[in-house]
């Protein structure tokens, strides 16, 4: 007897086809319902293998199945508690090592080791979002589960990509000026009295020849020293000329000098304020994405590669991440709750992966659809952060231009990461 179980949304594109390969083969057909056909699948299968009878299961990709190979549940569990342990100790140490290892030589933030670790991750986040997250986004929603209108009539993950990142181009603008309004009230208020004090003394300044401010000059000595002047109002001193233009006198505003420095300082914390919090929003998103499809998976051949991968991946975004917040200058609180944050989102996912597997589809079309939007979000997020505020930012600083060594350590470290993470698409 050959004995065929099929789901009805399954026939006429799998039994027609296998039907039309082989028309020798007239099975005995029993209909059950899609989610009744895994248990049944398995009963037959060990039926055939005691009774040396032919049997067969043929299920609808959209079922919520994509055939029964390698799967084994309690492999499984094993594999995904051990993906949860794994996981989070080496997110937690990749965003632990720039938090805590601040005040060590070598990794310290503004120190050259630090900046071509830093290079190897942001690479690392540019191959996730455009080697992973968007091709994962593409194939959810382009996939033949979903109805053909609106998915299929329109590449809606790519438009969801562009619009993620031009979205996080305005956050980043307005988070920028918020905190620049938020702080830079103080540093304004510093260099305008600066100003005026430095004003008022060279407006005081005894009418001597020697020591007079002319407004033009044939030779071009009065552009230099109106140069002189504004150059003394912005850091809070005057400078007193002789002959030529020669500095005779150095006279200081007391404080001048550290206020102008601090208001510096201010405004590239706060540019690491945005730049952390932004990142870490994309990174929270994906994360529990591919947490809940590792949870989900009950095929030890598709965990084993995802165990790897994520290991490598959370590591060196947690290292991004950790920097991030570490130029920052966040306080204690929030730079343990940002961490933490990071550190338990994938676990989580997988958890929540775990306790929903038994009744979780993840070829239905809600599943689908939730997937595929997050996946591109995520990946417009992830590129333009890589590419803006990890990349470009470093890449185009004037430390950079000044350091020929530090140049070709940081392209080099910059390939490898992206290179690496996109080999581990090989397999997962």
């Amino acid at each position: 007897m050959n004995l065929l179980l099929v789901s009805h949304s399954g026939l006429n594109s799998n039994l027609g086809l296998l039907l039309q390969q082989d028309i020798s083969f007239r099975p005995t057909v029993l209909y059950v319902a899609a989610q009744d056909l895994d248990r049944g699948c398995e009963f037959w299968g060990f039926l055939a293998s005691t009774t040396k009878k032919s049997t067969g299961c043929i299920m609808s990709q959209c079922d919520g199945g994509g055939g029964f190979t390698c799967r084994n549940k309690d492999v499984a569990i094993r594999l995904k508690v051990g993906a949860i342990g794994a996981i989070l100790t080496a997110g937690a140490l990749g965003v632990a090592i720039p938090l805590l290892g601040k005040n060590l030589k070598y990794l310290r933030t503004d120190g050259n080791f630090f900046f071509v670790a830093k290079a190897f991750a942001a690479g690392v986040i540019l191959a996730t979002g455009f080697v992973h997250m968007l091709p994962d986004a593409e194939d959810s929603l382009t996939s033949p589960c979903l109805p053909e209108h609106p998915w299929h009539k329109f590449p809606w993950f790519a438009f969801l990509a562009m619009t993620s990142a031009l979205v996080t181009l305005l956050i980043d603008f307005v988070g920028t000026e918020y905190y620049e309004r938020k702080h830079g009230i103080a540093v304004h208020g510093i260099r305008s009295n600066s100003t005026r004090i430095v004003d008022e003394r060279l407006e005081t300044m005894p009418d001597e020849p020697s020591r007079n401010i002319p407004s033009e000059k044939p030779d071009g000595h009065g552009m230099h020293i109106v140069g002189m002047r504004a150059h003394a109002a912005s850091h809070g001193h005057s400078h007193e000329s002789g002959h030529h233009g020669e500095i005779m006198n150095h006279d200081h505003i007391p404080h001048g000098h550290s206020h102008f420095n601090e208001g510096s300082d201010k405004e590239v914390s706060i540019r690491h304020i945005v730049i952390s919090q932004v990142l870490e929003l994309g990174i929270v998103a994906h994360s529990v994405i591919i947490g809940v499809s590792l949870g989900v998976s009950n095929s030890p051949c598709t965990i084993r590669p995802l165990f790897g991968a994520l290991c490598f991946h959370q590591f060196f975004e947690g290292f991004a991440l950790g920097g991030c917040i570490s130029q920052a200058g966040f306080k204690n609180t929030s730079v343990i709750v940002m961490a933490f944050f990071f550190a338990f989102t994938t676990p989580f996912g997988i958890g929540l992966g775990i306790g929903i597997a038994s009744s979780y589809k993840e070829n239905s079309e809600a599943a689908l659809i939730v997937e595929g939007v997050f996946d591109s979000i995520s990946a417009g997020i992830l590129i333009y952060m890589s590419l803006v505020d990890l990349i470009a930012a470093d890449f185009l600083s004037k430390r950079m231009k000044c350091d020929r060594k530090l140049q070709i350590c940081s392209y080099l470290s910059l390939f490898s990461g992206a290179a690496a993470m996109s080999a581990l698409a090989i397999w997962a």
